[in-house]
């Protein structure tokens, strides 16, 4: 490892092929760029998650922390290229003061040639993709809506966000779910007429499931809310002919029950977020069937029909905290502007 303090860009790349050449890396070996986009406090878990990643996908993993937007403009950084991250070659870099706001300015010489970039925000989704030019510049984009303080509403806001690239790990977390549902039918041609949730009211996960059932089966799922489970406890498909098809969550196993047939336990285990990860990579196009799913829940439609590229949209923070401080000086003790 090499660490390097108040640097330059230019250092990082210079250490980064020097550190490349030392542990006889190669360029073309590399998969693909992954961008890190994470808060100081989960970094250790970003890099735990990239290291089970990188070994199904090798690449280049920059994580990049953003932090004290008002101090003095520094760099630090550190270059890893196989050890502790496995196979990946990774550079962590620590960006203060206004450095932090044009993280792209060292991130694009990083960027492994011909290979395709994949940004991931590993902590609450930004509002808008298009304001992050980390997000403008990736093939594809990976957010996480269950790090959002409300997470069905940051689902919402991902549909209303979304151009085809674009990938929640929340739709991840429902790929055992959906094969178990799916694959109820592969014996029977019934039609399904209805469905039912339970889960908790502020859970993505059972938000995109209902959307997925909707733009699948053409039905309009029932969500009963509890509170007696975490997270996305089962889900129940009625059919024509009377059937039930039901799968419930219990003890990392999932127990299928149907009419007319003996219930059955299969494996439903809690990923590592590593896992959710290395499954997005396997795919660097556009996820219609995501899409499709995403727009029914949030009521958007013709998502595919959105233009791939997004055009940089500049957002200053620290502008943005000021107006906010003096427009709250300006209100009045009411709440209203004098």
């Amino acid at each position: 490892m090499i660490g390097l303090w108040d640097t330059t860009g230019n250092e990082v790349v210079k250490a980064l092929a020097a550190e490349r050449r030392s542990a006889g890396g190669v360029a073309s070996g590399l998969a693909l760029t992954l961008v890190a986009v994470v808060e100081e406090k989960m970094v250790r878990e970003a890099e735990a998650a990239a290291t089970i990643a990188a070994a199904a996908h090798p690449c280049r993993l920059l994580i990049v922390v953003r932090s004290d937007l008002e101090g003095r403009s520094r760099l630090d950084a550190e270059i890893v290229v196989g050890g502790r991250l496995g196979p990946a070659e990774a550079v962590v870099m620590r960006m203060y003061g206004r450095l932090a706001l044009h993280a792209e300015s060292v991130v694009m010489p990083l960027l492994a040639p011909d290979v395709p970039v994949v940004t991931w925000w590993h902590g609450e989704p930004p509002e808008m993709i298009a304001n992050d030019f980390l997000g403008v510049v990736a093939d594809r984009r990976i957010t996480d809506s269950k790090q959002a303080p409300d997470p069905v509403a940051a689902l919402v806001q991902r549909a209303r966000d979304y151009a085809p690239g674009d990938t929640d790990l929340t739709w991840t977390r429902i790929t055992l779910w959906r094969t178990l549902v799916a694959g109820a039918f592969d014996t029977t041609e019934e039609e399904v007429v209805g469905a039912k949730i339970m889960a908790p009211r502020t859970d993505p996960t059972a938000a995109l499931m209902s959307g997925w059932l909707k733009s699948r089966l053409h039905i309009d799922p029932v969500w009963e809310h509890t509170d007696t489970a975490p997270r996305m406890h089962s889900v129940e498909l009625q059919c024509a002919n009377g059937d039930c098809v039901r799968v419930t969550r219990e003890e990392g196993t999932a127990l299928f029950s149907r009419t007319g047939q003996e219930d059955r336990y299969m494996p439903l285990p809690k990923r590592p977020v590593g896992d959710e990860l290395a499954e997005e990579l396997r795919r660097l196009d556009a996820d219609q069937i995501y899409a499709d799913a995403l727009g029914a829940m949030a009521g958007v439609t013709d998502l595919e029909h959105r233009p791939a590229m997004r055009v940089h949209v500049w957002k200053d923070p620290a502008l943005a905290q000021r107006a906010g401080a003096v427009e709250g000086a300006l209100a009045g003790p009411g709440g209203t502007s004098a």
